[in-house]
Parts: structure tokens; C-alpha cells; sequence
């Protein structure tokens, strides 16, 4: 009896890992949201996303496509994608459809898929108007799912400081949002290319729901900004790392792993979600594929780069339980 009793228990303890196993990111933690400075799940528990950006939409769009993102999921374990949607240079100003689509294709992927995707207005200059009516139609569209997250404004200029640009930027943007979803994760970009989070911290916006946006490169970004990150959560700032790089900030230059491994174990010592740049195959460090790479997954390893190795590799070891 006692022997009967003990292989049911197993049997159940089996059941029970392999159901949580098979549970999806959204499924597991559900609605996000910010609390007491950090972000949480449903449950109220920190939870830390680890993922890729996809590059600037108007120059790699092939990689903007559902088998992409299910190899993401399935063999490099992300629980968190980013559509960086194109803003000048031939990108929403100019294409406003053609660039939604994009962003509606890596957003209906990921929601199959049950992970978290970021919808990341690629930006430096402010363009209110037209984020605006960007963003309305996302969250009219989307707003009842979990899984969307809002970068109303990547990586702001020096030039356009927080008190009199940035912030106001976002007073004006951020109720099309909340229009439509009350309640979704939205992270707010940050002065100078999104790293004087501190910045921001110290004179945060008037809405629930809202981290703020911190970018690294590891070749080129340190101490100092793990220090301006410090201080930005002791004043209260949730962050989210929505884009780093293991390379230079101008996308090249060596791989920096010493100083990678120091940023994640940073990012996971503060629960800080992120996502690295990028799933594009430009001819550039940073880049995770090889020139030519195929647009729709299923890359050997051959066809990574040095960065796309190391990204993986860590990846698939940080979610590979999930």
C-alpha cells in the first residue's frame, strides 16, 4: 500500500513538472505589471524576459516573419521578442502600413507562441503625431493581450533632454495607449540613446505600469552605467534593458564577453528583462547571423556569429526550463 502510495506521489511530481514544463511564458506569468519598483507577474513575482530584438524593420524585414520567431522560441529558448519598427529613413513616416504589418506579424507570432513581445517605435528624434495613431491602432488591436509590451520611444538623442522632450513626448503618446489598454507593461525610453535612466527616475511620469528604458553595449558601456542604473532604482525606476549588445555601441568592433557576462550578471541579480541586438544578418558585430543567413530560422550554428553563438548559448541556459 505504503509502495502503491509512493509511485502515485512520483507519478503525480512528474505530471506536475512535465505540465509546468509545457506552460508558456504568458502562461506562467501572465498580465505584467510594475510594483514596488521592479517588474512582476500575475503572481505578484519578479519575472526577468531574455531575448532578441529583431533589427531596424525597413532594412531587414525578412527577418519579420512567424517561422523566425518559432525558431526563436523553439531552439533558442527567448521568452521575449522586439519589433523595432522603423520610424524615419524610409520606415513608418514614409510606409505607415507596410511597417504596421510588420509590427501585427511578429506580434500575432509571438502571441501563438505564448511568449512577450515588445513593440518598439525605432526612433531618435520625437514624432508624437504619428507615434500616436501608431499606437492607438496596436493597443485598440492587441490591447486585451498580456503578451504586448510598448517602447513608445527607443534611444532619444543627447540633445533632447528629459524635462523639456523626452518627458513631454510621452504625456502626449502614452494616453493613445491607455485609451485602449489600461493596464500593459510600457516601457519609456530615457535621454541620451536611453541611458540617463537616472534622469527619468527622479522626475518619473504620472502613469501605473511604466519602466524605463536602459541600452547597453558591452564594448563600450560599464561601470558608470550600471552605476546610473543603481541609482535610478533606488529612486524607484523599474527598468528594462530592451536593447544591449555584446560589442561597441556602433555595432562593431570585438565581442566583449568579459564584460557581457558582467552586464547579465547584473541584469540578473536586479531581475532586469532584456532583449539583444539583434536577429538581422548585416555584415556587422553585433549582428547574431552571418551574411546570407536564411530569413526564416533553422540556423546551424556555422550560420551565427561570434555574438549569435555566445547570445544562444546563454540563452538556451537561462530559459531552457521554461
Amino acid at each position: 500500500m505504503i509502495k502503491t502510495l509512493l509511485t502515485a506521489v512520483a507519478a503525480l511530481s512528474v505530471f506536475t513538472a512535465s505540465a509546468a514544463a509545457a506552460e508558456t511564458p504568458v502562461e506562467r506569468h501572465g498580465q505584467l505589471r510594475v510594483e514596488n519598483g521592479r517588474v512582476v507577474d500575475q503572481h505578484g513575482q519578479p519575472v526577468t524576459l531574455r531575448g532578441m530584438s529583431l533589427f531596424w524593420s525597413q532594412w531587414k524585414p525578412q527577418f519579420y516573419n512567424a517561422e523566425a520567431i518559432d525558431w526563436l522560441v523553439d531552439d533558442w529558448k527567448v521568452t521575449v521578442v522586439r519589433a523595432a519598427i522603423a520610424v524615419p529613413e524610409g520606415g513608418y513616416l514614409e510606409h505607415p502600413e507596410r511597417e504596421t504589418a510588420r509590427a501585427e506579424a511578429v506580434i500575432e507570432a509571438a502571441i501563438a507562441q505564448g511568449i512577450y513581445v515588445i513593440v518598439d517605435w525605432h526612433a531618435h528624434d520625437p514624432e508624437p503625431e504619428a507615434a500616436r495613431r501608431f499606437f492607438a491602432h496596436i493597443a485598440e488591436k492587441y490591447g486585451d493581450r498580456p503578451n504586448v509590451i510598448y517602447e513608445t520611444y527607443n534611444e532619444p538623442l543627447p540633445r533632447h533632454d528629459w524635462a523639456g522632450v523626452v518627458k513631454p513626448y510621452h504625456l502626449a503618446v502614452i494616453p493613445s495607449i491607455r485609451a485602449h489598454d489600461p493596464d500593459n507593461l510600457i516601457v519609456a525610453g530615457t535621454p541620451s540613446w536611453s541611458q540617463d535612466v537616472e534622469v527619468a527616475a527622479a522626475d518619473p511620469l504620472p502613469f501605473s505600469n511604466v519602466a524605463y528604458t536602459l541600452h547597453f553595449y558591452a564594448g563600450t558601456h560599464r561601470q558608470e552605467l550600471r552605476d546610473k542604473a543603481l541609482l535610478a532604482m533606488q529612486r524607484g525606476a523599474a527598468l528594462f534593458v530592451t536593447e544591449w549588445g555584446t560589442t561597441e555601441a556602433s555595432g562593431d568592433g570585438p565581442v566583449d564577453e568579459a564584460e557581457t557576462r558582467l552586464w547579465w550578471a547584473f541584469m540578473e541579480e536586479h531581475g532586469i528583462s532584456h532583449a539583444n541586438w539583434s536577429l538581422n544578418d548585416k555584415d556587422e558585430t553585433s549582428a547574431a547571423l552571418r551574411p546570407g543567413a536564411p530569413a526564416h530560422g533553422r540556423w546551424t550554428r556555422d550560420q551565427l556569429t561570434e555574438s549569435g553563438r555566445l547570445v544562444r548559448d546563454r540563452l538556451r541556459e537561462m530559459n531552457g526550463a521554461r
